[in-house]
């Protein structure tokens, strides 16, 4: 969507993060921003910092919560309008090994990181449809296209959410509908989201994140890893290299495998 002025933008997890950081920016681009977080105090304090703008609006959702994102979409449509851009941005990341996970643990992941986006997306899918317009961004992970200890149920969502994201591009694409669906695959971003974790990668810094997401949606891109060499080196990697040779690669040369080993995360 190369024109944002007066679209409206809907960011799920919009009040911390990149989520905040594309509030702003598409606050600056002149485009109506809605701000969908669990957290009130966040939202709160997004609401305040940007105190002069009538253009933005919060509105706490637990996007686990089918009935909230149902009565809270619902309430959006008919006060604000329909949505223009879709940004699923909500998240959480539990980093243990899986043995130690609780269903609690494995059901609020899947939940929150794979089942909001679609249903979500569903609440206002139709109203695109409709007018023949749109744009849905889907925030997936580089941990959406490779394995890693102790981010198993992390991992499990977010390669749910980059196959159903990228199916839902080909599904408006057969369909002749003028409705783009980008699909992002950060690499660990410095949120705090990732506390505690050691990489020989750079980790990614939010502002840089944030930005490349915003360009992503207005030049209509389909698929896009952060840094971009991350999806050549998993596809090219996974495509010449045996499993072994390739586990001792991302393991032992790029240290992926260890990432996890010193995780704290959000307090």
């Amino acid at each position: 969507m190369k024109y944002l002025k007066g679209k409206i933008v809907l960011i799920t997890g919009g009040a911390s993060g990149i989520g905040k950081i594309m509030v702003r920016l598409m606050l600056e681009r002149h485009a109506k921003v809605i701000i969908w977080d669990f957290n009130q105090e966040n939202i709160d304090e997004t609401l305040s910092e940007f105190s002069n703008n009538e253009n933005l609006f919060g509105f706490n959702v637990d996007v686990s919560n089918v009935q909230q994102i149902q009565e809270t979409g619902k309430k959006v449509k008919q006060d604000i309008g329909g949505v223009d851009v879709l940004i699923n941005n909500a998240g959480i990341v539990i980093g243990k090994y899986f043995k130690e996970h609780s269903v609690t643990d494995i059901t609020n992941t899947m939940n929150i990181n794979a089942n909001a986006p679609m249903l979500v997306t569903l609440e206002f899918l139709a109203d695109m449809l409709n007018r023949n317009s749109g744009h849905i961004c889907n925030i997936a992970s580089s941990g959406g296209l490779i394995s890693n200890p102790k981010m198993s149920v992390y991992a499990a969502s977010k390669w749910a959410l980059i196959g159903w994201s990228d199916s839902l591009r080909l599904e408006m694409k057969q369909l002749k509908k003028d409705i783009s669906v980008t699909t992002i695959m950060p690499y660990y971003v410095n949120t705090g989201m990732f506390d505690g974790v050691k990489s020989k990668l750079p980790i990614l810094e939010p502002e840089v994140v944030a930005l490349t997401i915003v360009k992503a949606i207005e030049s209509n891109k389909k698929m896009i890893t952060i840094p971009g060499y991350i999806y050549r080196f998993t596809r090219l990697g996974q495509a010449i290299m045996s499993l072994n040779l390739f586990d001792w690669f991302a393991g032992n040369v790029l240290g992926i495998y260890k990432t996890m080993e010193h995780f704290t995360g959000r307090k």
